[in-house]
């Protein structure tokens, strides 16, 4: 699995990086974590406002950072 991180480097936008990797270190989920700071790509996805997490391709959160509960429960409803 692939997860991406969309944003130019904010404050919400690094939260959100910092949790979906605790999640990884922690073995909740089995990914790779890609930050994506690019604009042209990030605007590939949509034009959608930051952060927005992007799983196996599928965006699943725009906008805002997710409790830790419900980061995991996203992600984990793309991977199954």
């Amino acid at each position: 699995m692939v997860i991406k991180v969309l944003g130019p480097g904010c404050p919400k936008c690094v939260a959100l990086d910092r949790m979906v990797r605790e999640l990884v270190e922690r073995g909740v989920v089995e990914a790779t974590v890609v930050k994506v700071e690019d604009y042209p790509t990030i605007a590939g996805y949509g034009g959608m406002s930051s952060p927005a997490l992007v799983v196996d391709e599928q965006v699943v959160l725009v906008g805002r950072v997710p409790k830790a509960a419900e980061l995991a429960r996203l992600i984990g409803s793309v991977a199954s």
